[in-house]
């Protein structure tokens, strides 16, 4: 049985818990003695995991585009086990499709899933996790929330946006005894890009684009998801978990490629950035 850093077990809150990631996290965290609060959209898949952990796992039905379901789920958690210690916002699905083919509709439920389910959820959890005086919450971000690549716009943007308010949270609860770490997984051996995903009405125009990202989906090699869930306990059994965790070998090298790039055009750009201040290319003011 887990002790942590607290010498007892954990209580996980772990939305999108019915296959995936989520799923392996929770059977990680179960067998090894913690309790689980974990949801899905259909509790027959979390029918085997009852089974086997008994009241260890409490099933709850979850849409986390529903607010109000969020809180009544994180509420029935707490009454349950008495605490939460550790928050997963695992809930969300990756959407295919060129900027100009995303429609308004499209662009906004990969917002309401992957940006605000986890915000709510979020924010359901902050009272209880001031109240105990630690919590760790723990959103699934992406390199896809690092960078951006053809054809995912809408699914960077959801993500992106969950890196940007995540860390404001993350300097926020600090002092108070909370932890926040974005994971940010490679390519995984997920339904990711298949029966989870939605995709846009595809136009002739962009067929190049959707090529070529097969091409370079075909060249990478998947992590284990159960592999992921083992380094996420690493993360949450830490006393000083990091702000952001990559996960998958080849995530550090596209990661590392990403900034890299940046780097190198903020470089090139030095003289613009002093010309845009006032300044000339030697430092003097412009027009001195």
């Amino acid at each position: 049985m887990n002790a942590g850093t607290t010498g007892r077990p954990k209580v996980w809150f772990i939305t999108g818990a019915s296959r995936g990631f989520g799923r392996e996290f929770a059977r990680a965290a179960l067998r090894r003695g913690d309790r689980v609060a974990a949801t899905a959209r259909s509790l027959s898949a979390l029918d085997d995991l009852v089974a086997e952990h008994g009241d260890r796992l409490l099933p709850l039905q979850l849409d986390v585009t529903d607010r109000a379901a969020d809180e009544a789920a994180v509420r029935q958690a707490h009454e349950r086990f008495g605490r939460i210690d550790v928050v997963v916002n695992n809930a969300g699905y990756g959407h295919f499709g060129a900027v100009e083919e995303v429609t308004e509709a499209e662009l906004r439920a990969q917002l309401e899933t992957n940006f605000f389910g986890a915000i709510w959820v979020t924010r359901a959890a902050l009272p209880i996790l001031r109240g105990q005086g630690s919590g760790h919450v723990v959103q699934m971000s992406s390199i896809g929330g690092v960078g951006a690549f053809a054809n995912l716009g809408a699914y960077h943007a959801s993500k992106w946006a969950l890196e940007a308010i995540s860390e404001s949270l993350a300097i926020e609860v600090e002092p108070l005894g909370i932890h926040v770490t974005l994971v940010e997984p490679g390519g995984f051996d997920t339904d990711w890009a298949g029966p989870s995903a939605r995709t846009s009405a595809p136009s002739e125009t962009y067929d190049f684009v959707r090529e070529a990202a097969a091409r370079r989906r075909g060249a990478q090699a998947p992590g284990s998801p159960a592999a992921a869930a083992a380094a996420l306990l690493e993360v949450v059994d830490s006393e000083h978990p990091p702000l952001r965790a990559l996960f998958g070998a080849q995530a550090q090298q596209i990661v590392t490629g990403i900034y890299e790039r940046r780097l190198q055009t903020w470089r090139d750009g030095a003289d613009l950035a002093r010309l845009s201040h006032g300044e000339t290319s030697q430092g003097a003011p412009a027009g001195g």
